[in-house]
């Protein structure tokens, strides 16, 4: 099947690639076209960004978490007429000692997808010329297609686009590929992209955001050539065709599992989600920080990531909610908690102010403030006490917390790949996966299928119950 699509990749990070990418999917949208977003690498911000604020929906595309085939079918399975792919940190940045693996263009290389290269100029004069040649010398599969200058003055521009140009062409004929300069954006000083890092976006925000995108999509529009960007995405390579299946978990009697999702708790990946319905689990999302229980007909628990250092105190206050919790889990629910939903689990929370909150108080222990990254970036963890959800399995993961806690456990493994840096993780039992690492369902189904089969156990000894006390 043919998916009109393009990468948007940097030397570096903090070169504008969200702030491009952003407005271009919001000028794609003006021109009518179903289009969605994703995202290289682990992040599950900037897919929530997508959603949220441009309408777009968002996934992730990471060379880590995923094979090659799985990359292809991610993409020719997105249901879009176009799809825009935000890259990570600079173009050839992977894992390290893993020769370009979870990189940009490790992905591009994978999906078969043109890139267009976003090159921050500000502060440069004619040695962007060099940085940008040296990109295109390593570029060994001929994907980058196009190159945008961003914050760069229009007299600039003027001067130095022929120079670009010429050096693209001869490029260009080089390899047998073209590469076009599509354009030069001026710096855009009223647009600021900050606040999507800060929680879940409340309507006020979402709407001062969109403004903010329109605008970026002005700059888009008047500065960049739209038609060649097009044919850009247009020329990208066909992908295999993906035989969609409807998933089980639309039947009737399918286990539910209830999904924490508010501004608290907000972290989560889409093919994660896509993974739990496709095995016939039917998801209901309730918020701990609104509502006052966990939905009635849940048959088991998911807890993500998020931000409840923000919102420790409304947690704190929601008793109603935690004993909720607590009640749910110790009649043996099956439940997952990760990063911020683990720490809604311990006995308390101490914010980076040094105020601390009760939270559900499952678990002993509690999580603080540190200042600085914990156990950074991937990993992959295995299950290493007998008995767990998580025994004899291996999944892969990521960590990226500020907050680390008294009680990390230690019933599973973790591993840094490129480093062999190790350490230990996760309380784990038979019926529950709680620790600060982000799990990627697809690279372990076998742990959905332990899941749904624990869930369905759980539902039908509650019937068991149910069934006894009506006798």
């Amino acid at each position: 099947m043919r998916l009109p699509r393009l990468m948007i990749a940097a030397p570096k990070s903090g070169s504008g690639k969200t702030l491009i990418t952003c407005g271009l999917l919001e000028a794609l949208k003006r021109r009518g076209l179903d289009v969605r977003s994703y995202k290289c690498g682990p992040d599950y911000i900037d897919p929530m960004f997508h959603r949220s604020v441009i309408g777009i929906p968002g996934g992730n595309l990471d060379t880590f978490f995923s094979s090659e085939d799985e990359i292809r079918e991610t993409l020719a399975g997105c249901g879009s007429e176009a799809a825009v792919i935000e890259g990570v940190m600079g173009i050839y940045d992977g894992v390290t000692g893993m020769n370009g693996r979870g990189s940009c263009y490790d992905a591009a290389s994978a999906s078969y997808t043109p890139v267009v290269l976003i090159a921050d100029v500000k502060g440069m004069g004619q040695t962007m010329l060099s940085v940008i040649k040296g990109i295109l010398l390593d570029d060994r599969n001929s994907l980058i297609r196009g190159i945008i200058l961003n914050r760069i003055s229009v007299s600039y521009y003027e001067q130095i686009a022929p120079l670009m140009e010429e050096m693209l062409a001869k490029l260009s004929a080089e390899r047998g590929t073209g590469i076009k300069l599509l354009g030069g954006i001026p710096s855009a000083k009223d647009i600021h992209l900050e606040s999507r890092h800060l929680g879940l976006l409340m309507p006020g925000d979402i709407e001062g955001l969109k403004e903010q995108l329109g605008l970026a999509a002005d700059l888009i529009e008047e500065h960049i050539d739209m038609d060649a960007l097009l044919g850009i995405m247009g020329s990208a390579a066909e992908l295999p065709d993906v035989n969609e299946t409807e998933p089980a978990g639309c039947a009737a009697d399918a286990p539910v599992l209830a999904v924490a999702r508010d501004e608290a708790f907000c972290f989560y990946y889409e093919e994660n989600l896509a993974l739990l319905r496709k095995a016939g689990i039917r998801i209901k999302e309730f918020s701990p920080l609104h509502d006052s229980c966990v939905p009635k007909d849940a048959d088991g628990l998911l807890l993500g990531g998020g931000y409840p250092e923000l919102y420790a105190k409304e947690l704190s206050a929601n008793e109603e909610m935690l004993r909720s919790i607590r009640d749910a889990i110790r009649t043996g629910m099956p439940s997952l908690a990760e990063c911020g939903g683990f720490m809604y689990l311990l006995d308390e929370l101490t914010d980076k102010d040094g105020n601390s909150f009760p939270m559900a108080g499952v678990l002993s222990g509690e999580s603080h403030w540190t200042g600085r990254l914990s156990r950074f970036g991937y990993a992959e963890v295995s299950g290493t006490k007998e008995g767990t959800l998580l025994s004899g399995l291996r999944v892969k993961a990521h960590e990226f917390h500020y907050y680390d806690s008294s009680n990390n456990g230690s019933d599973a493994g973790a591993v840094k790949p490129g480093s062999g840096k190790s350490w230990e993780c996760i309380r784990a039992g038979s019926d529950y996966i709680w620790g600060y690492p982000h799990l990627w369902y697809p690279s372990c189904p076998e742990l959905i299928v332990r899941l749904k089969d624990r869930m369905t156990a759980f539902r039908e000894s509650r019937g068991d119950k149910e069934g006894q006390n009506n006798g």
